[in-house]
């Protein structure tokens, strides 16, 4: 809005008062302003001491100013300009400034004129060196030993060199971290607001485990050079010696041990709050009135939803860990673990308004898992995708076992429409949603979900494959296993 008063007025600016106003404005105002204000000789001397330097550039970039107010920009000598002097195109004998349209279009010409690299090159090299090595593996790439990064005035991170951007972008050296949060301590923060050095201050991140855990980090404040104005920090991080751990502890802990020392501290208040509300529903202590016994019920419903959601939280962080267990010898019958979970899951289809059709092919269905890790597989992946199906979507799918000898059960559920092209990046993504929020508001997401069955599959000997058109999890079958060992026996 500013800026389109400007660009009104400019033209007609007589007012020296107005000029002024205008001029101490932020760049893109003031430029507007004083690229076609007309005041008097006497005016523009008595304005320019007040002005900053990025509006005495672009007055220095204009040519039909009184010779005084040159005379008097020169005065004040070129450090007090933000830009350099615009190019000159020589008439004659006379050097006469060139006509400047737009600060930023001068100190792109400027910059041409100089051969240094401009910000397109130096964002094309910045593609090219993420796409060389955005096809390693993360599980490939070496643990990261160090790397650079920059902060604003405002002491937020907002450029790094050497570590996943997530990891770092954002963080704020001005404020300490308390507990255990990324961020830095207060040895940073004590210095951000002297201004000061920073010496092996101390730096906490999340993330991937090769940029994940404590860092070592010094620092230096920069100052533009035209204006003397502070703009930030430029630091250099390192992992901390070993005479820097306390206690010779590891740098970096394993987040898997949070992760669970926070779910025991949620068990306990739950299953509290659930036996409380159990004595309430059964009337232990005496009669209860029929609107508390059913407030009491839908808590115990709504605590067994929890506990299930802490226990996959569990299974995910201990999958995380620890290496993969072998199949056990337990046998599941994985058509009845469907139809018990087509059973449980009616009251989610109803309310989210679809249908869900699993046909059989061959059998019998019976797969090399435990009955309770098989219920996990098929409720989460069934759940998880009904959660992102649309109102009068109709969930299709499949448990097939193909022949005699097939070694695995699979069972295909059809992609819904909602997820029809997404990528299996995308679909593996915690933070992926297919409209901003799945429609089903599931408390876990479907990246989490599917990660989570993709666990429990692999800790049995299967595997979740996600298909263009299908999810497909395999579990070992224990039929075949049977009738291939029965036929060696009798051919022998």
């Amino acid at each position: 809005m500013r800026r389109d008063c400007a660009r009104a007025i400019a033209r007609h600016g007589r007012f020296a008062p107005l000029v002024a106003l205008y001029a101490n404005d932020v760049p893109a105002v003031s430029a507007i302003m004083l690229r076609d204000a007309r005041l008097a000789e006497a005016d523009w001397l008595a304005m320019l001491p007040a002005t900053s330097a990025m509006a005495r550039s672009v007055l220095a970039g204009r040519t039909d100013l009184p010779h005084g107010v040159y005379r008097a920009l020169a005065s004040l000598g070129s450090a007090s300009v933000a830009l350099p002097q615009p190019l000159v195109a020589v008439t004659g004998e006379t050097p006469v400034p060139a006509p400047v349209t737009d600060v930023a279009a001068q100190a792109e010409a400027e910059a041409g004129a100089e051969n240094t690299p401009s910000q397109i090159s130096e964002l094309v090299r910045r593609i090219d060196k993420y796409q060389s090595t955005r096809g390693q593996p993360a599980a490939a790439r070496a643990p990261r030993e160090a790397f650079q990064f920059e902060t604003g005035p405002d002491g937020v991170i907002h450029w790094v060199d050497g570590v996943t951007r997530g990891a770092v972008i954002g963080l704020s050296i001005a404020e300490a971290a308390f507990g255990g949060e990324p961020g830095t301590d207060g040895i940073a923060a004590g210095a951000f607001r002297q201004r000061a050095e920073i010496i092996n201050a101390r730096m906490i991140l999340e993330g991937a485990p090769a940029e994940a855990g404590e860092w070592r980090f010094s620092a230096l404040p920069w100052f533009d050079p035209a204006t003397g104005q502070f703009r930030g920090y430029r630091a250099n991080a390192r992992r901390p010696l070993r005479n820097e751990t306390p206690y010779g502890g590891p740098a970096a802990q394993d987040s898997g041990d949070s992760i669970r020392q926070l779910i025991h501290e949620l068990r306990s208040p739950l299953n509290a709050i659930s036996g409380f509300a159990q004595i309430i529903s059964g009337q232990m202590f005496g009669p209860v009135s029929h609107g508390y016994r059913a407030m009491a019920e839908k808590i115990v419903a709504d605590a067994a939803s929890v506990q299930a959601i802490i226990d996959d939280l569990e299974t995910a962080a201990r999958s995380g860990s620890t290496p993969m267990v072998q199949p056990s010898g337990e046998v599941a019958d994985i058509g009845a673990v469907v139809t018990q979970v087509e059973s449980d899951l009616a009251g989610l289809l109803a309310d989210q308004r679809v249908d869900l059709s699993i046909s059989r092919v061959g059998g019998p269905f019976l797969g090399l898992a435990s009955d309770v890790n098989a219920r996990r597989m098929v409720g989460r992946l069934l759940t998880a995708l009904i959660d992102v199906s649309e109102p009068g979507a109709i969930l299709v799918g499949q448990l097939v076992t193909e022949s005699q000898h097939d070694d695995m059960l699979q069972l295909r559920i059809v992609r819904p429409a909602t997820i029809r092209f997404a990528t299996a990046a995308d679909l593996l993504d915690p933070g992926f949603s297919p409209e901003g929020e799945a429609p089903g508001a599931a408390v876990l997401s479907l990246g989490f979900s599917l990660r989570l069955v993709d666990s429990l599959a692999r800790s049995a000997g299967g595997r979740l494959d996600i298909g263009h058109n299908a999810l497909t999890l395999h579990l070992p079958s224990a039929t075949s296993k049977a009738e291939v060992e029965l036929e060696a026996q009798q051919g022998e």
